[in-house]
């Protein structure tokens, strides 16, 4: 009964049976994972272990158990016997595999683990596969497709995520950048309205927008699809939360497509293409995807942040007059306009940065930036000491950057672009003013032992370096202190924050020097958010597309000195920027400048490329020809 009603979404009904299963048998093995998957799913991970660890004790050969407290210690950061751990969890993936048994580590945490790229394909077309039994049972005759364009092309984008979300974030701007002459825009929502702005902005400039939750029926759902005249449907869910595949293994389109939402291959016959780049998935190593590969000529990443976050194009530096150096992150300014405060200001200076690449050649680019010099900094200081919401400056009124959420709810997801002059400061979040802060902003399972080695390594040669991170989730921080602590560091060169409202969590990113990307998993969403905050991100890319990912970003703004080929290369870019002032306010300067004009962050110039990628697809189905990689637009 709980299993069923888990299905059903009814977890206090699932955990209620459960529960009442191990009091009935305190010994039955199942019911302890059971729950512990339900504490799992809940963001429970210590009531998740401890379950996890009862059913094994119970059940010592018990695989689904095993890799699922896998992946909650990952979550944690608890490294106890890492290398015995993943050596235990490959095997009882290969022997599964080899039994033709759905593997007990799902496809969307495989590239955190030493799996062989065969392997993750392997785990995912498992999971395909098991869609395609389900729909089997509906006996539904091969749908028909028109094989000509009558009118417009028919793209639709289907997701559970058409909310508040982060691929929302990243992609709402996308349907209303399309081009209507030629494009007609379907978006399939397989959530429910949250009533945010995010979705109301997606429903409204999407020329049609179906909400398929309401129709659970996976062949009805597909039927209706069809019956739209689809000719390329999107997947933004992969084996995400909220997915419904079984839509796309019914194959209601003749051309289906993997796009953003999912940092891998989907494993499935019933997908034809993964739209990417020439640097997340070289063709070298197309072996590891099912599907063919779709490069966009940049990046296939995008951010809506320039709509999103207007606030952030400008900022303003404050100083007290008595400081010999003006540092551009330790006291900030946003606003959409900025000129009450410059105009009010007794005295403003511009700094001028020269940009020089890495050998040191000067570039022409430079960057102006106005500082505010204030006789004295205490009315600041004592607004965010005190908690305060406001301060007044010069006569202009602003806001402590800390009380988005108090003062409006919208502004703070990200749905209203503020309208208050915003005040950022290192002050705010116990971050050493004189430090060179590195920062990562990920969830914590993103971390292995080797990503903590190098930045140990990074600090040591950085004396007056911190690195900052987030309680993602809290009872991660003990065993990061911990970790950090037996690789000879002390605990207070790791700085945590609480995960903070959308708004600030970009905004905040201004005051870090450097983010060093995590190379197991990039930061996706995260990697867009602090390049936006001006940011530089030092990566290192490994095989897997999830690794990749903020390599193609820094191409894409044209940063490849941040690329790193070995793990010495990135310990020493690292160390440059956190040693050499000049360099790392140059780098700064760049990514500051090189955000607005760069592609990276143009969603109508991308929303133009992904058009191109898509009429290429049907080109080739049009006439009758095999899909096959597409690689003409990053020529």
């Amino acid at each position: 009964m709980g299993n069923t009603l888990k299905e059903m979404q009814d977890i206090p009904g699932a955990l209620q049976c459960y529960t009442r299963a191990i009091q009935i048998n305190p010994a039955f093995a199942d019911a302890h994972s059971n729950l512990a998957s339900i504490h799992k799913d809940s963001g429970n991970i210590p009531e998740a272990i401890a379950s996890y660890r009862m059913a094994l004790k119970l059940k010592p050969n018990f695989p689904d158990a095993y890799c699922n407290l896998a992946h909650c210690l990952q979550i944690v950061c608890d490294w106890t016997d890492y290398e015995a751990r993943m050596k235990k969890l490959v095997a009882i993936v290969a022997e599964q595999l080899e039994k033709n048994r759905l593997p007990s580590v799902h496809p969307h945490h495989s590239m955190l683990y030493p799996l062989s790229h065969d392997f993750r394909k392997a785990i995912a077309a498992r999971h395909a596969q098991l869609c395609v039994e389900k729909v089997c049972v509906l006996h539904k005759q091969p749908y028909k497709y028109p094989k000509a364009i009558n009118g417009r092309l028919r793209i639709a984008y289907v997701s559970s995520d058409f909310c508040n979300h982060p691929t929302s974030h990243l992609m709402q701007s996308i349907p209303g950048f399309h081009n209507r002459g030629t494009i007609e825009v379907f978006c399939y929502s397989l959530s429910p309205d949250d009533n945010t702005t995010f979705r109301a902005k997606i429903a409204n400039e999407a020329e049609h927008f179906v909400d398929l939750s309401a129709l659970p029926d996976n062949g009805k759902a597909a039927d209706r699809i069809n019956t739209d005249g689809i000719h390329i449907l999107v997947n933004m869910n992969g084996y995400t939360k909220g997915a419904r595949n079984e839509i796309f293994a019914l194959r209601p389109a003749p051309i289906q497509v993997m796009w953003l939402g999912y940092p891998g291959t989907s494993g499935a016959p019933f997908m034809d293409y993964l739209v990417t780049d020439k640097v997340t998935s070289p063709l070298e190593l197309a072996s590891q995807y099912s599907e063919k590969l779709a490069y966009m000529p940049h990046t296939f990443f995008i951010g809506d942040h320039m709509q999103m976050f207007p606030h952030m194009i400008e900022r303003v530096l404050i100083d007290n007059k008595d400081s010999p150096t003006v540092s551009d992150n330790v006291s900030i300014m946003n606003a959409t306009d900025l000129t009450p405060i410059i105009d009010q200001a007794p005295e403003v200076k511009k700094i001028v940065t020269p940009v020089v690449t890495k050998d040191g050649r000067s570039v022409n680019d430079i960057l102006e930036m106005h500082v505010i010099e204030l006789p004295t900094t205490t009315a600041v200081e004592t607004m965010l000491q005190t908690g305060q919401a406001h301060t007044s400056i010069n006569g202009v009124v602003v806001q402590n950057g800390l009380m988005t959420n108090q003062t409006n709810s919208k502004t703070a997801t990200g749905e209203e672009v503020p309208k208050n002059i915003l005040i950022t400061s290192r002050q705010q979040y116990n971050l050493p003013e004189n430090a060179v802060v590195y920062c990562n902003f990920n969830q914590l399972y993103k971390l292995d032992p080797d990503t903590l080695q190098m930045w140990a390594n990074i600090l040591k040669r950085v004396p007056n370096g911190v690195i900052w991170l987030l309680r993602f989730p809290a009872v991660g921080e003990p065993h990061v202190l911990n970790a950090i602590h037996n690789m000879g560091l002390a605990a207070n060169r790791i700085i945590f924050s609480s995960v903070a409202p959308k708004e600030e969590h970009v905004r905040r990113g201004q005051l870090a020097d450097v983010c060093l990307d995590s190379p197991l998993c990039n930061g996706h969403t995260t990697g867009m958010d602090i390049l936006w905050a001006g940011t530089p991100m030092v990566t290192l890319p490994a095989e897997t597309l999830a690794s990749r990912v903020a390599a193609s970003q820094l191409m894409a703004l044209g940063c490849p000195e941040l690329v790193a080929k070995s793990k010495k290369e990135y310990e020493d870019i690292s160390v440059k920027l956190g040693t050499d002032p000049h360099y790392l306010k140059s780098m700064r300067a760049k990514v500051w400048q090189l955000r607005l004009q760069a592609p990276l962050f143009n969603c109508q110039h991308y929303t133009s490329d992904l058009e191109r990628l898509f009429r290429l697809m049907w080109g080739k189905f049009e006439k009758g020809e095999a899909v096959d990689h597409i690689t003409e637009l990053a020529a």
